[in-house]
């Protein structure tokens, strides 16, 4: 563990370094490809049944954890009740992915997948929030919120009006994107925890990671059997990653009073 002035320059050097790459790259217009999932199967009237119906457990684990946060239980989980709040849009975020990607899902579209990928950034701010009060300091991760919620909306607001005008980029969702994973493992590995179930993060990367190469292998996995497709096994793959993360709240305990 490096000293905290030190954790923050490579935090910002790392972070400054991923966005200002983007530059020099070509842009990314959205293939159309993108939207031609392996499993179009329809059944009960729900067109793309499979990819529209995983998205159920987003929708649970967002509940159950909004729910938690609005319990005396809660209580155990926060040395600040402050911290509550990037946790909320992490759940909320969860919430409206369900809805977002099942609307996405039912018609793909650009114009639909604009609607798949918002609520996402909101959790993904979320995480990033949460960690920053955590690992850095609650007023640090409380005044961040905001700027960073709008960061993250405004990410995949800006590549549907770059589609709309025809001239299509992605980089800057995807450095959005990336720079909110890569935080994950170098706020654990830079900063000393203040809570306990530190290894729940472990898991929440884990199956994101494991979510994305699902994504990756949407044909192939369908083509064993056409029971199931590798997009399917994504949404539940990355479901379990907001699973843990409401895992991790019910049973972390801040490390002060051990």
């Amino acid at each position: 563990m490096v000293s905290r002035r030190t954790g923050l320059v490579m935090l910002f050097a790392v972070t400054f370094l991923l966005f200002a790459s983007f530059f020099f790259i070509p842009r990314i217009p959205q293939p159309l490809s993108y939207h031609d999932f392996a499993d179009r199967r329809s059944w009960l009237g729900v067109p793309n049944f499979g990819n529209v119906v995983s998205n159920l457990p987003f929708a649970f684990f967002g509940i159950a954890g909004l729910v938690f946060l609005f319990t005396r239980a809660s209580g155990a989980a926060f040395l600040d009740r402050g911290e509550r709040q990037p946790y909320f849009f992490v759940f909320l975020g969860l919430f409206l992915t369900a809805f977002g990607s099942g609307y996405y899902h039912w018609n793909p579209s650009n114009a639909t997948l604009l609607w798949d990928r918002l609520p996402m950034t909101i959790a993904f701010m979320g995480i990033v929030a949460a960690l920053i009060a955590e690992r850095i300091s609650v007023r640090a991760g409380l005044i961040s919120l905001a700027p960073l919620l709008i960061l993250g909306a405004a990410s995949p607001i800006q590549w549907y009006l770059s589609e709309l005008h025809g001239y299509g980029d992605l980089r800057f969702y995807a450095a959005v994107q990336l720079a909110a994973v890569l935080s994950l493992p170098l706020f654990l590995l830079l900063f000393p925890p203040r809570y306990t179930r530190t290894s729940d993060f472990v898991w929440v990367a884990v199956f994101y990671v494991l979510a994305k190469l699902l994504e990756t292998f949407d044909a192939q996995i369908f083509s064993i059997g056409h029971l199931i497709s590798g997009h399917t096994l994504k949404h539940l793959a990355a479901s379990l990653s907001g699973y843990f993360i409401l895992r991790m709240l019910q049973l972390r305990r801040p490390l002060s009073s051990l």
